[in-house]
């Protein structure tokens, strides 16, 4: 069984996650994902956030092992004092009902436990989650991955390019949201696009790797960043649609 689950979650008793995004993400809004019903919205969304903010950066702090692939047993999970106020079927509903498919549920191949992962965003080191690696010239590189930013941070980004910051990688979309078949990568509230030639940096030996829930992953060069001779284009895209000039 493969579900998903969506979200972010703060340390405790904050409210939105602490732990920097990638250069260009700073002070955004997270997006919540489409839920089922108004009535549950706070507490889905507080599970959501939760199970984020534990599996991509605070399980350590928390007390929790993640394996090698990612991994947590749900049952450990819901056993922390953090977690305890919620079910099992609390997380298959939120899993069910999240638009984003942030994460992976499925049963441990071995002993048939069922256990969760994010599928990208980790800033603790997760050596296997199971990306499938981008090769030049084959059907799934695109020509272009856009990452999603904001206006006031594009002087910088101009300047010194996109960071993976303390994030095992930088996040890329295959399209700008809305557009068929874009389903993650890049956060609804963004006002800034930030066009990529993959092939380009392909060719200079950055990796690229496609995340299960679609989202497209690079680790950047040797010091994390890709720098702006790799940028196709820039568009602001809001209030309306325009080129923004890459020098």
């Amino acid at each position: 069984m493969q579900l998903f689950l969506g979200g972010a979650r703060l340390p405790y008793n904050h409210s939105a996650e602490t732990v920097p995004p990638t250069d260009g993400d700073k002070g955004g809004r997270r997006g919540r994902g489409k839920w089922r019903s108004r009535g549950s919205e706070d507490r889905d969304v507080r599970l959501s956030k939760s199970m984020c903010y534990a599996l991509r950066h605070g399980a350590n702090q928390m007390g929790l092992q993640i394996g090698p692939d990612g991994f947590l047993f749900v049952e450990e999970l819901l056993a922390h004092p953090q977690f305890r106020s919620y079910s099992l079927e609390d997380v298959e509903r939120v899993v069910a009902t999240c638009d984003k498919q942030r994460f992976k549920l499925c049963s441990h191949p071995e002993d048939g436990r069922l256990q969760i992962r994010a599928n990208q965003g980790h800033t603790v080191q997760v050596m296997d989650l199971e990306l499938k690696q981008v090769l030049a010239g084959s059907p799934d590189c695109p020509a272009e991955a856009v990452h999603g930013s904001y206006l006031r941070n594009w002087s910088s980004i101009q300047q010194q390019g996109l960071s993976r910051m303390k994030r095992m990688h930088i996040h890329l979309a295959s399209g700008l949201p809305g557009e068929d078949g874009v389903i993650s990568g890049m956060r609804k509230g963004c006002d800034l696009a930030v066009f990529i030639d993959v092939p380009k940096a392909l060719a200079d030996g950055i990796e690229f790797f496609w995340s299960e829930n679609g989202v497209l992953l690079t680790a950047g060069d040797a010091e994390g960043k890709l720098l702006p001779k790799y940028f196709s284009r820039a568009l602001r895209l809001r209030p309306t649609r325009s080129n923004l000039p890459l020098q």
